[in-house]
């Protein structure tokens, strides 16, 4: 698969993802909190399968050789 997710989305991304995760474990938003484990997993791996259905890609584009 193709790395469709950037810089800041990335960041966001695994942020968000490892609060829904943290706040799980502790019990403070019950076993939805582990839904986090998506953002989480795309933002490290780089690859969002909804942003290659939806043609979105917003890490920045290679120059050309």
């Amino acid at each position: 698969m193709e790395i469709n997710v950037g810089g800041i989305d990335r960041v966001a991304r695994v942020a968000v993802g490892a609060l829904l995760v943290i706040l799980a474990l502790a019990g403070t938003i019950g076993a939805w909190g582990y839904l986090g484990l998506i953002p989480l997993a795309t933002g490290l791996f780089r690859v969002c399968p909804a942003y290659s259905l939806l043609g979105i890609k917003t890490c920045p584009m290679k120059a050309p050789d």
